[in-house]
């Protein structure tokens, strides 16, 4: 599923082709590009819910007012997800403002309804720009995402 989301995501926004709204036509573009029918509604239902997130009153972490400072206490299964490096990088994140309270719990919901059983800081990093593209608002964490992601270390690496 996981591949499909990055297919997707590469080939519609980076190259900032027009998104085909036609579920059945996805759905057969995706399963000539090989993938399964199975992982490609598993995918699209996962891209439906991140964009219910924005408007969902089941989710209400997203209506309540973000506290000046927090603390992500993470469930066991989260913890499973996402290791120490993954924990890091999300609390780096909202440390420098790409994330807020919102976006995080955002990205750690779309994180544990990925259907992988491997999940690496990478991913995550995919992840995360996948949800700052889909939140209004948030163009400027977006492009911080997309310049952290794309950046070429510079000098040398001791």
């Amino acid at each position: 599923m996981f591949e499909i989301l990055m297919y997707l995501f590469e080939n519609y926004v980076h190259s900032e082709m027009e998104v085909v709204v036609d579920h059945d036509e996805l759905t057969d573009e995706l399963t000539r590009a090989g993938f399964h029918e199975q992982e490609i509604g598993k995918a699209l239902a996962w891209l439906e819910r991140l964009a219910d997130l924005q408007d969902s009153k089941d989710s209400p972490y997203l209506t309540q007012a973000a506290p000046v400072v927090s603390f992500r206490a993470y469930t066991p299964e989260e913890l499973a997800r996402l290791d120490v490096q993954s924990r890091g990088f999300l609390m780096y994140l909202e440390q420098i403002g790409v994330l807020d309270f919102t976006t995080r719990e955002m990205v750690v919901d779309r994180v544990m309804e990925l259907d992988t059983p491997q999940f690496c800081l990478d991913d995550l990093k995919w992840v995360i720009l996948m949800v700052l593209f889909n939140v209004p608002g948030h163009e400027d964490a977006y492009s911080q995402m997309e310049d952290l992601l794309f950046e070429e270390p510079q000098g040398y690496m001791h």
